[in-house]
């Protein structure tokens, strides 16, 4: 049987705290998720990271793998970091007395090592008297990206999912599903969506774990996110800006009358209370004001720049001084 050195794989000291053990687990799983991931073997590495979170976040569990302590082998050549060939659980590991009580306890994880098993899966079972329990499966993590403007509207996605089991032969291999998922109206990022009975499935008649779904928005020129502030692109004319007044203009929230302050400056934010996000309550909406200028198609728009200029008596728009 193969050891498992979850501190290594995670990438964390063995006096990690769990907050540093939860932190160490979102930042690989942002690396290898399959759904997101480049790497050529992302599913069998958010495998490992997935079991060494299983056992180092759960108190009882961590406790009883740091007492493997020195029956744990060297690394040996030809394995990947957090590995080693050739354990077995240390004489009296079936005799002690551990309790394990998370959610994920006791459930057979197809994606899950042989080590895993051994030690707090069907081998601690075989090693028990009476029945084992009815447990919920463990929960699961992948993210899902969307456009700023599907926070305005909400609606339906279907989101494909890659993951590992394990063939007859008790080799891993991908796994693909289609989820309908509902995208809430108002949703942000950084927000979990929760998919009830869709993570791993429990042991025995236990229910199976929760999918959550963590939102990333696409980036996008026009507008971005900030908490539940939208900040979009105003594009105005010249005279639009130098005038100011009334002006139209499409937003995230709907069509809306804008007025624009003379003399306004590109860059300049104008902030439209309520208009963000929707939520109990709202986000703002900030427009960010873009001065275009409009090409010059013919001789009477050629003249109109060249009498602009003569108005202004040469003077240099970017100091207010003479050029």
């Amino acid at each position: 049987m193969e050891y498992k050195d979850y501190y290594r794989i995670l990438g964390v000291d063995k006096n990690a705290s769990a907050e540093d053990i939860k932190k160490a687990y979102r930042k690989l799983a942002r690396k290898y998720h399959p759904d997101i991931s480049k790497e050529p073997d992302a599913a069998a590495r958010m495998a490992e990271v997935n079991e060494a979170n299983t056992v180092l976040s759960d108190p009882d569990k961590r406790l009883a793998y740091d007492q493997l302590g020195e029956a744990s082998p060297p690394t040996g050549a030809g394995h990947r970091p957090g590995q080693s060939a050739g354990f077995q659980p240390p004489p009296g590991w079936d005799q002690q007395d551990f309790h394990f009580h998370s959610t994920a306890d006791g459930a057979e994880h197809p994606e899950f090592s042989s080590f895993f098993e051994e030690l707090f899966g069907r081998g601690q079972r075989t090693r028990r008297s009476g029945p084992a329990p009815d447990l919920r499966g463990q929960d699961q993590h992948a993210a899902i990206e969307l456009e700023v403007p599907d926070s305005y509207h909400g609606g339906m996605r279907v989101l494909r999912l890659r993951g590992v089991r394990l063939d007859a032969q008790g080799h891993a291999m991908e796994d693909e599903r289609e989820l309908q998922v509902t995208i809430p109206q108002g949703v942000y990022e950084g927000q979990m969506i929760r998919l009830a009975g869709q993570g791993l499935p429990g042991y025995g008649q236990g229910p199976a774990g929760d999918l959550l779904l963590e939102v990333r928005f696409k980036d996008d020129k026009r507008w971005h996110t900030q908490g539940k502030d939208v900040y979009q692109q105003l594009p105005l004319a010249p005279w639009e800006a130098a005038l100011g007044g009334p002006v139209e203009f499409d937003t995230l929230a709907g069509p809306l009358e804008i007025h624009i302050p003379p003399g306004s400056q590109a860059g300049r934010k104008l902030r439209v209370k309520g208009k963000g996000l929707p939520s109990r309550t709202p986000g703002d909406l900030y427009l960010v004001l873009q001065i275009i200028v409009p090409p010059v198609f013919n001789d009477a728009q050629r003249q109109a720049y060249a009498a602009l200029s003569q108005a202004f008596d040469g003077r240099n728009p970017r100091t207010g001084g003479t050029a």
